[in-house]
């Protein structure tokens, strides 16, 4: 472990709990500490236990950093648990906020967060993230991997803070976790396979989503993401998959499941975007080449937004395949009329019951698209 300009030292103890054939515990106490950047890199030779009592506090200077490098670096261990008991993790990201124009130059600033890198078989708990200056937590490449009652917090405007960002991991849970920050609540990244998002609650933020997805050639497909008994509150978007128009790669991502979710003043509640594309950076004209199959919405209800309650808008390139609505409730009182269903290069299957103007909208809207159709088959 590294420490640069922190408040407490701990590099023998670290040397030693590394090297130790048998399992052994860093300890943090309790109090505050200004810690430039921290690193904990193994492999180690056997199962280590981080107990963190300490308020960690990032320097509140804006300063880029490089990529794929972080604020708090966890990387290449095995049987590593990180035990908070509820200790802190302030990224003190104002700074940081002022200055991340992505919106104008089109790349993000790379401020360093709190990074999980090839980490396996690890236990991350009862730890809260303030005010980070980028991702609250970037997970990559990691396996077997619970993250439980963990409490991210950050101000709906603070631009680019995910709450938990994961790419190319397998088997990973997200438990008992309350997220507030100013971008997506959880997003998942390509690779991803067998994850389990769980009694989680959003709010504000961005939604939980699935991509985006297609921007880079070098990625993976999605497999097997598992979103159940969730809340959302006050979000910009609910339950998202975001895929690239004009994509770079052609993968699939399938088994994307989302069941018992409630939902409070939540826009969009229900969305795929396959024509994704933020400050125009992508050709609208070329159909996302991203696979999506076997996704299904159960036991969704509570309150919209806006009117777009459900909305499929998937690749005519690539129409989405095995799509399943059931058991949805989604009401909305907005002086612009009944919550509206709309599907796009998708037929999807209703199963269970559903809102009735939800279903009405639905059917009007392919009446309307068929009549159309036999109007242009009868003109030519």
């Amino acid at each position: 472990m590294r420490i640069k300009n922190g408040g407490f030292a701990p590099s023998k103890d670290t040397t030693f709990s590394c090297e130790s054939k048998s399992p052994s515990k860093i300890k943090v106490p309790k109090g505050k500490y200004l810690v430039e950047t921290l690193e904990f890199k193994g492999p180690c030779k056997s199962a280590v236990t981080f107990e963190m009592n300490g308020h960690i506090m990032a320097p509140s200077k804006a300063t880029p950093g490089k990529p794929h490098c972080g604020w708090i670096n966890f990387e290449k261990l095995e049987n590593f648990i990180l035990n908070g008991h509820g200790a802190i993790f302030d990224g003190q990201g104002a700074t940081a906020w002022k200055i991340n124009d992505c919106h104008k130059t089109f790349e993000c600033k790379n401020f360093p967060s709190v990074r999980f890198d090839f980490v396996d078989n690890a236990e991350i708990k009862d730890v809260t993230s303030l005010d980070a200056k980028n991702f609250h937590f970037n997970v990559i490449s990691g396996k077997n991997m619970t993250f439980d009652n963990i409490k991210i917090i950050a101000p709906a405007e603070s631009p680019n803070t995910d709450g938990i960002h994961l790419g190319r991991c397998e088997g990973v849970k997200i438990l008992n976790t309350k997220i507030s920050t100013g971008d997506d609540c959880i997003s998942v990244g390509d690779g991803m396979k067998n994850l389990l998002i769980e009694k989680v609650v959003c709010g504000p933020g961005h939604g939980i989503s699935v991509g985006s997805l297609g921007r880079y050639g070098w990625e993976q497909d999605v497999n097997d993401i598992k979103v159940i008994n969730c809340t959302l509150e006050g979000t910009d978007n609910g339950l998202r998959i975001k895929t690239w128009p004009s994509a770079a790669c052609t993968t699939t991502a399938a088994g994307i499941h989302f069941e018992d979710i409630v939902l409070n003043n939540v826009s969009n509640p229900i969305l795929i975007d396959q024509e994704y594309c933020p400050w125009n950076q992508c050709d609208k004209n070329k159909p996302s080449t991203i696979k999506l199959v076997d996704i299904t919405f159960r036991k969704i209800k509570g309150t919209s937004g806006n009117k777009d309650a459900v909305k499929l808008l998937c690749s005519k390139g690539h129409p989405c395949e095995n799509v399943e609505i059931g058991d949805i409730n989604i009401e909305y009182t907005g002086a612009d009329g009944p919550p509206t269903f709309e599907c796009t290069n998708v037929t999807p299957k209703l199963v269970g019951t559903q809102n009735q103007r939800l279903v009405l909208d639905l059917w009007s809207r392919h009446l309307a698209k068929r009549r159309s159709q036999l109007g242009r088959d009868e003109v030519s």
